[in-house]
């Protein structure tokens, strides 16, 4: 049997824990022959597949990035796309089937292409933490201690002038990141996109931190919008799915926090230093463990389906309970911290 991996869509780290967690397991478990799938669906349309080994794989679980690359391309799209174009490729190539690591655009398209009759087997991943159907993906402990790293870092920085610091992480839909960042480095507001904030209600927390001599600290998601706003604040165009590339919204609520305050404010945008370097030791283990078991799931033929995290168990679950819906922060979670606000 010959595998494909891709890694597809935004990279992050632990994709490398992965991929050397199955061609480990698959190679001398199962005898299974891989092959690596360069750039995401691209390579998959392209036809651009290289041999993928014990020697490809090595020390590669403390590795950031992935050696596969990555990229946001629709299988369907191009002259050379489709279900039956890409059929005859990986008939061409002796490939039987493939594991596609990605987030929710990669396991949609997987999805697609396994109900056309292609073998698809899905992993996931994303440092937002939105999938459904598994407890946490890999990337995201880390996107949380880089995060919670540097926001500890603005926190001395401030306290030297007793200026209010925001910083804006990663999250589009979702505040898992801003959540637990927030709360670690004790953050004295924290917006989420799940929980719409007026700048008033803001500049409240920011003001009751600071008249008890702290140097605030604000937490906001890239995808966090104002009461009234009808959507997340772009500047930056589209991305290749057609969806505003998010950002800035940080540099927004800074000199609306001076105006109505008086507290002299910065703003930093984390952005894609959260999705570089070493994967966290939690997320090496859970990466590698998804690995193994997606050896497993081929071995078993468990096509159409992807490896989960269920408590501390890795489980298999379809494609369908994995889309669809987002695996947003639960009000609960959020009153929680709203605790510690102020």
């Amino acid at each position: 049997m010959k595998i494909g991996i891709l890694t597809s869509g935004g990279d992050c780290p632990g994709l490398n824990a992965v991929i050397r967690g199955a061609v480990l397991k698959g190679t001398t478990t199962y005898d299974i022959e891989f092959v690596g799938i360069r750039d995401g669906w691209r390579g998959v349309v392209d036809g651009d597949f290289f041999p993928l080994s014990r020697h490809e794989v090595k020390g590669l679980a403390k590795t950031g990035g992935t050696i596969l690359g990555t990229s946001r391309t629709n299988p369907y799209e191009g002259p050379r796309g489709g279900a039956e174009n890409i059929s005859k490729t990986l008939f061409g190539h002796r490939i039987d089937g493939i594991i596609a690591i990605g987030g929710e655009g990669t396991l949609a398209a997987a999805d697609r292409l396994h109900k056309d009759g292609i073998p698809v087997l899905g992993v996931p991943k994303t440092i937002d933490n939105d999938l459904r159907a598994t407890d946490y993906s890999f990337g995201f402990d880390t996107a949380v201690n880089i995060a919670t790293d540097a926001m500890d870092r603005l926190r001395t920085t401030g306290d030297s002038h007793q200026r209010c610091m925001v910083a804006e992480v990663m999250g589009r839909h979702v505040g898992w990141i801003a959540l637990h960042s927030g709360i670690a480095a004790g953050a004295h507001v924290i917006c989420i996109p799940e929980k719409p904030m007026s700048i008033e209600e803001v500049c409240q927390q920011v003001s009751k931190a600071h008249d008890r001599g702290r140097a605030p600290l604000v937490v906001v998601s890239e995808g966090f919008t104002l009461t009234g706003q009808a959507e997340a604040y772009s500047d930056k165009g589209l991305d290749a799915f057609n969806r505003p590339r998010l950002g800035g919204i940080g540099e927004v609520l800074a000199p609306e926090i001076e105006r109505i305050t008086g507290i002299e404010t910065r703003a930093t945008v984390l952005g894609h230093i959260q999705r570089g370097g070493s994967p966290s030791a939690f997320d090496r283990v859970l990466a590698t463990r998804l690995g193994l078991h997606a050896a497993d799931a081929v071995h078993d033929g468990a096509w159409g389906q992807m490896v989960s995290l269920k408590g501390t168990d890795i489980v298999r679950v379809p494609f369908a309970d994995a889309l669809g819906e987002l695996n947003t922060v639960p009000l609960y979670r959020y009153d929680e911290a709203a605790a510690l606000f102020g």
